[in-house]
């Protein structure tokens, strides 16, 4: 019997130690699943780490003269790792020291919060133990430099856990200014223009960044596992800010003016081939304009401006001179089922070619193609192969369209085509190729290859230069040019665009009026594509600019020397001011007689200028003063610009170099706008200056 008693008590104390330890586990189950579970959660995700992409620095995109067109600017998530060193450590309490002044320094600083709703943000992150939090996104450079110095943060990462992830925002300085062609657009920074262009180039290579899992699922970077990126290359384009800002501006004028669908215009540098400027405006749903489509690469209709091509084909053949007579017919000529209609109304029967092409006449220039090449067709549409009017341009910029020369073997060919083709209907061209073609005529017959790119940068040396490429070494005889040339300026002086003469300089160029059809609804809406190629200054060409304007529906304005002509004259108009600084004729004094362009400048300089020229002048010229001439009773008069401690300079007329040099030493700050040499001043010469005063140079 107590052998009994003696087995089972052996068996109840190890039922009930078993039990005991079951209770155990439970409970130590419970207590790490309830009590312990964030903390050993974590401490699992800390066990995962990756390696992420880090993105290199994006090249920057500058225009011919060196000013930044698109670029990326740093901006900085801030965050803190609540769990580090300095923060754990209760003894020195850090936290506590620091987050009173730390959230004015923030609320001072950002001014959407107020130092106790950062207090309790901050308080909240602590207490949870956060190792990522994030206390503000999006900071500005400047922002984010003096974060660094504010209380807690400036006793570095380790003791204030202040992380700071740098992001890359692409921005365009001038905002419009090119927007299209450069790359910006309003949905995506690097979906078109030279963004996409040499995107591989401005993007660098990607380096890598170690990155441990914390709670949250969220990351966090290893220190000293960085794989470094390597930056993008920089981009310098042949674009010049001040011929784009004057292209954009005329363009716009005349685009809000007429209240037109859209327009695009193009400034090419004859001798070269480089685009200096392109402009490309559509008219959005608001009414306002934008840079949506590159409008200078799209294939259309041309017009008239196409007759030049036509031109080319009738007098390279030898089929007619300029004073060969063709028969106008009052502007009409029936072929076939149509009726050619000259674009506006006149009395001209026989006249010469030289005067139907200056007049615009598609009847002439139908004549002329259907007398000439009607047995074969395929040798006028040969001549515009010859000319590369069947090809892409090649200009380094994707998107560019497919350009139509209908031949006998296309399908659309009809029997109307022939005399269609000859006055710019019934082939598709880009602006971009009748700018081509015309800089051919003004580049002496050789025709260049349109480009935007100069050179490609990496750290301040070049890696890549592009040349200008050749494509035909002469488009005609030098007889014919010679006639293209004297007819597209009688264009000017006699046809259809004498309202661009100035007495200044000489223009050369063709205008061009198209109806454009609108779907379905075919040509009902009378919507007219106004254009104008040409090229200044005539004798000299340096410059060719092709503006295209599509109007709206039944615009009261339409003509290509109405719409698109005047805005080739602002263009060129301002680009001769900017070339040639008209000078201040001096006359009837020995040594004066002689145009002078003068402007303010150091006592010390012009005493030099006027001794070597053997100029009577009058005033005081020292190493310590700054003067402003004028001609006066047969002298060079030299007026003191009052200058001194605390007084304003007077800089009017001086270019930007002296007026930043005086405007500096003499304590201001100074705002610049515009470009060329100062026209006004908003603080008055002569006038006091004020502590820490600002002054704003408006330059023209």
């Amino acid at each position: 019997m107590e052998i009994k008693k003696d087995i089972l008590w052996r068996a109840y104390l190890c039922f009930i130690g078993m039990a005991l330890f079951a209770v155990a586990i439970l409970a130590r189950v419970f207590f790490i699943q309830h009590v312990e579970g964030d903390y050993w959660r974590s401490m699992s995700d800390s066990l995962h780490t990756a390696y992420m992409d880090l993105d290199a620095d994006r090249g920057t995109i500058y225009s011919e003269e060196g000013r930044m067109l698109s670029t990326s600017i740093p901006y900085f998530d801030i965050r803190i790792d609540f769990r580090a060193d300095g923060l754990l450590d209760k003894k020195e309490d850090v936290f506590k020291k620091n987050v009173d002044s730390l959230s004015v320094c923030l609320a001072n600083l950002f001014r959407d919060r107020s130092a106790a709703a950062y207090k309790r943000t901050l308080q909240e992150g602590y207490r949870n133990r956060d190792r990522y939090f994030l206390l503000k996104k999006e900071v500005k450079f400047d922002e984010y430099q003096a974060m660094r110095n504010f209380p807690l943060f400036r006793l570095g990462r380790n003791k204030s856990g202040f992380i700071a992830e740098t992001k890359n925002k692409r921005i365009n300085p001038f905002k419009l200014l090119a927007n299209r062609t450069i790359g910006l657009a309003r949905a995506n920074a690097q979906n078109v223009g030279l963004e996409r262009t040499y995107d591989d180039q401005l993007n660098g290579i990607t380096g890598k960044r170690l990155m441990r899992r914390i709670a949250g699922g969220t990351y966090m970077p290893v220190e000293g596992y960085d794989i470094e990126p390597e930056n993008g290359k920089d981009i310098i384009s042949t674009l010049d800010v001040n011929m784009q800002d004057i292209a954009e501006n005329a363009l716009m004028n005349m685009m809000v003016q007429n209240q037109a669908e859209h327009g695009t215009c193009i400034l090419m540098e004859v001798k070269t081939g480089k685009i200096k400027a392109i402009a490309n405006l559509g008219r959005q749903k608001d009414g306002s304009y934008w840079e949506d489509m590159n409008y200078a690469l799209q294939v259309g209709e041309p017009g008239s401006t196409f007759k030049l091509a036509t031109m080319i084909a009738v007098l390279e053949d030898g089929f007619v001179t300029p004073n060969t007579t063709v028969d106008l017919n009052y502007g009409t000529w029936r072929i076939g089922r149509r009726t050619v209609y000259d674009s506006e109304p006149h009395r001209f029967t026989t006249v010469s070619v030289k005067k139907a092409f200056e007049r615009s006449s598609n009847v002439g220039m139908a004549k002329l193609a259907y007398q000439y090449y009607y047995k074969k067709p395929n040798d006028f549409a040969a001549h515009f192969s010859r000319l590369r009017l069947n090809e892409r341009t090649g200009i380094d910029l994707v998107g560019e369209g497919r350009p139509v020369i209908k031949t006998t073997e296309s399908r659309t060919w009809s029997a109307t085509t022939l005399p269609w083709m000859a006055f710019g209907y019934e082939v598709l061209q880009s602006p971009l190729q009748t700018a081509m073609l015309y800089n051919a005529v003004a580049n002496n017959g050789k025709m260049m290859r349109p480009y935007l790119v100069n050179a490609i940068m990496e750290y301040g040396k070049p890696v890549k230069a592009f040349e200008p490429v050749v494509l035909m070494d002469s488009i005609c005889s030098s007889r014919t040019l010679a006639q293209l040339r004297d007819m597209l300026e009688g264009v000017v002086l006699n046809g259809t665009a004498t309202k661009l003469q100035t007495p200044y300089y000489r223009i050369a160029g063709k205008t061009g009026t198209a109806l454009v059809a609108n779907g379905n609804r075919g040509y009902a809406d009378k919507i007219y594509q106004s254009s104008f190629a040409g090229y200044f200054p005539a004798d000299d060409p340096q410059y060719t600019c092709v503006v295209v304007i599509k109007n709206r529906p039944h615009a009261a304005k339409f003509y290509g020397g109405t719409v698109a002509g005047p805005v080739f004259r602002e263009v060129a108009d301002k680009l001769y001011a900017l070339a040639v600084q008209k000078p201040r004729p001096v006359r009837g004094t020995p040594g004066l007689d002689t145009l002078m362009a003068m402007k303010g400048g150091k006592g010390s300089e012009w005493k030099s200028i006027v001794q070597a020229l053997n100029l009577p002048w009058q005033g005081s010229l020292t190493s310590s003063n700054w003067v402003r001439p004028e001609i006066k009773d047969k002298k060079v008069s030299f007026r003191s610009l009052e200058q001194g401690p605390g007084i304003v300079p007077d800089v009017k007329g001086m270019g930007l170099k002296d007026a930043l040099y005086l405007l500096e030493n003499a304590g201001l700050r100074v705002v610049i706008r515009g470009a060329g040499k100062v026209s006004a001043q908003s603080l008055a010469g002569g006038s006091r200056i004020n502590k820490e005063q600002t002054i704003i140079i408006e330059l023209s």
